[in-house]
């Protein structure tokens, strides 16, 4: 019998899709969580262990005897102090190390583009951040990227010290069901009647939907494991790519409502971070408001993140285009007993 997975931070966005996309292959993965996500993980076919990924003793518990960890539980969009996102980011990670090295388990860690930095990013144009693109200053207050970016530090730093085998799959923004911060402020305001077209619109947003990332992990821990570490941008869908007017009004198609359209000029948004955080909170989680420049950058922005590597590397594609994603979002969201509720 093939040794469990072990799936950290498995009762949210990106952890549920995992733990789909292994169940639907016949492997019955363990799901690290705490206790109100225990329902959950249950019916979407995993084996709970109830803990804290801060927790050494449940570390010990819940990674015995596996095969791979898949570490995508982290502290995201949140008041806290920039001192519990590194105890839990930073040190939950940790954890996830000492883990691998007694159970001689890959490890695959769940990170973020916000690592290469925010706002500069952009000027890189389409495709133009892959793995090897420098790092750039974050916001003193980004405490997110700060956190994922020590983090990764230290997952590559332990890799090549100890020989470990680590992947990290970096994607932007996700979206999907089960989402409850850009997904769901999203669709509220589409059901609200309201549908903003923030500047022309022909941008094409950095997005991508969970099931893709799912995908990619499962990818990752299929490839022959190899000592070291090594990084895969995540960041799009399948074809054909939707720029933003449309990725919005998809939206509403599903839902089956005609929202107002709401033109939000480039001009107005200039006007100040303190104007465009209010617009803002229409679209976008907590955590994007009060980074306004950066925020300002992924919506007026266009995509500048290049899959290159793990297409080539590993093979992968997308298995969901997004319109197709987007309609399982919206089904699967509306649907009795689904999480949003």
């Amino acid at each position: 019998m093939t040794a469990p997975v072990l799936v950290t931070g498995a009762g949210g966005l990106v952890g549920t899709h995992v733990i789909e996309a292994l169940h639907a292959r016949g492997e019955r993965p363990r799901a690290l969580v705490r206790e109100h996500s225990r329902v959950l993980v249950e019916s979407l076919g995993a084996e709970p262990f109830i803990g804290d990924v801060t927790d050494a003793i449940t570390w010990q518990r819940a990674a015995q005897g596996v095969r791979a960890i898949v570490h995508a539980a982290a502290l995201v969009a949140s008041h806290d102090t920039h001192e519990e996102f590194t105890r839990v980011n930073v040190g939950g990670t940790r954890l996830a190390l000492e883990a691998t090295r007694r159970s001689g388990a890959r490890l695959i860690h769940v990170s973020t583009v916000a690592v290469y930095g925010r706002t500069a990013v952009y000027q890189a144009g389409a495709q133009g951040v892959n793995e090897d693109y420098p790092f750039q200053p974050l916001p003193e207050r980004d405490y997110y990227a700060r956190s994922k970016r020590a983090t990764e530090q230290l997952v590559q730093q332990e890799a090549a010290r100890d020989r470990l085998s680590v992947i990290a799959i970096r994607p932007n923004v996700i979206y999907g069901e089960r989402d409850v911060l850009f997904t769901r402020r999203l669709l509220a305001n589409i059901e609200r009647r309201v549908l903003p077209r923030i500047g022309p619109g022909t941008n094409h947003l950095s997005c991508v939907y969970a099931g893709n990332v799912a995908s990619a992990i499962v990818a990752a821990l299929d490839s022959p494991a190899q000592s070291g570490f090594r990084a895969y941008n995540v960041t799009q869908d399948a074809q054909p790519h939707l720029i933003q007017r449309d990725f919005f009004a998809t939206f509403a198609d599903a839902l089956g409502v005609r929202p107002l359209p709401v033109r939000i000029p480039v001009p107005l948004i200039r006007m100040g971070v303190g104007v465009w955080s209010v617009l803002m909170r229409l679209v976008l989680p907590g955590r994007y408001t009060a980074l306004g420049n950066a925020a300002m950058s992924f919506i007026l922005g266009e995509n500048p993140y290049s899959i290159g590597r793990i297409r080539s590397e590993l093979g992968w594609t997308p298995p969901y285009d997004t319109r197709t994603a987007i309609m399982r979002t919206v089904s699967k969201t509306k649907s009795p007993g689904d999480a949003r509720a």
